[in-house]
């Protein structure tokens, strides 16, 4: 079993930034990770993700050019580094791992889910 544990969110400005983090524990492995985030009314819907290595990455459009998605495996920490952000952008972030090589973008693909940090951006 594999525990998250998200931090780093909070209350924010249109074009603030914000560095959220995700720290595994348990019995990791070489997972996939990915972020997700859920707004009050709406579904669950794709922010990022990233490989075991870090070199493959993807985004959904709406953050590309904006967040970035790494991660340090000696931390099991993967971080998501949100720049300009956008009163759109207010929603519970969640982290989660895929027991898979390639990235994904699909929820249902990700086993482990962390709790969701909460990010406020006003206008």
């Amino acid at each position: 079993q594999v525990q998250l544990v998200e931090s780093g969110g909070g209350l924010v400005q249109a074009g603030d930034s914000l560095r959220l983090s995700c720290a595994a524990s348990g019995r990791t492995s070489r997972n996939v990770m990915g972020w997700f985030r859920q707004a009050p009314g709406k579904e669950r819907e794709f922010v990022a993700t990233i490989n075991w290595s870090g070199g493959s990455t993807y985004y959904a459009d709406s953050v590309k050019g904006r967040f970035t998605i790494s991660r340090d495996n000696a931390k099991n920490t993967v971080y998501l580094q949100m720049n300009n952000l956008k009163p759109g952008d207010t929603a519970a972030y969640f982290c989660a791992a895929a027991p898979r090589y390639y990235t994904t973008t699909y929820a249902s693909e990700y086993d482990y889910w962390g709790q969701g940090t909460q990010v406020t951006v006003s206008s």
